[in-house]
């Protein structure tokens, strides 16, 4: 029986790729079998991925994106499917964050924020639906929101906000493109270790936000593993609109 996490012959591209989370994704594809489009705005940092994708005989395309210029999304998604065709599955996960009270957001934080979480979210799904919509072969759109998207985390308001709207944003799509066999679905991802966050889990304050978890520790981006394969591959056939906390029970905590 195949496997449905076999992805051998699927087109993948991922944003953000070039950290983080990003980068476990376009590892994790790889490794099932897809070829892995990365996309960021580092793209030294793209080719050195690619390498290692290479390196046990994946294949891995770094392009430049910019998600807050619709001209850069579409370029990019154009120069991906030159070189390795249609694309078939995406996982959207380029975000950004800008901690600060409430009352002292800036227009240029807002929009700093907004930018790449709402509008760059929403213009990379869109140029990929419409090419998935164009092929006419369907396909899986994973957008990647966060825990925030349904509870409050402190002096995060303009997160909060964003993500909420990739989470609602995802239920849309999935109402509008199902017809075309367009699975559309969203991760939120509890608190998961990071190369930017790393040194802060280590500190007092740090270890007391562990301490409140359910399950007093933080993630992996590997724990995220399980659920994108799920959706990136023929287990979410009958899927679309859903959107699947992974972490550790966080959203059951409540606000």
């Amino acid at each position: 029986m195949t496997s449905p996490h076999n992805l051998e012959g699927k087109h993948a591209l991922v944003t953000g790729a070039s950290s983080g989370l990003g980068r476990q994704f376009a590892l994790t594809l790889a490794q099932a079998g897809a070829k892995v489009t990365v996309a960021a705005r580092r793209t030294e940092r793209l080719e050195a991925l690619a390498a290692e994708i290479a390196a046990f005989d994946g294949r891995a395309l770094p392009v430049r994106m910019d998600v807050t210029d619709v001209a850069s999304i579409q370029e990019a998604i154009h120069v991906a499917e030159t070189e390795l065709g249609p694309l078939d599955i995406l996982v959207n996960n380029s975000g950004v964050s800008a901690q600060c009270r409430a009352e002292n957001v800036t227009e240029e934080d807002f929009d700093y924020v907004m930018d790449t979480n709402g509008k760059g979210a929403f213009f990379v799904a869109q140029a990929v639906g419409q090419s998935m919509i164009r092929h006419g072969q369907g396909g899986k759109i994973i957008n990647i929101a966060s825990v925030a998207a349904s509870r409050v985390l402190k002096q995060s308001v303009t997160y909060c906000m964003s993500k909420a709207a990739v989470a609602h944003m995802t239920r849309a799509l999935a109402d509008e493109w199902g017809r075309y066999k367009i699975q559309v679905n969203c991760l939120n991802p509890g608190y998961i270790v990071t190369e930017l966050n790393r040194d802060y889990w280590e500190t007092e304050s740090g270890k007391r936000l562990t301490s409140k978890l359910p399950g007093r520790r933080v993630g992996n981006p590997a724990d995220l593993d399980g659920a994108l394969l799920l959706l990136a591959g023929a287990g979410s056939d009958f899927m679309t609109g859903s959107v699947i906390a992974v972490d550790d029970g966080m959203t059951a905590q409540g606000f």
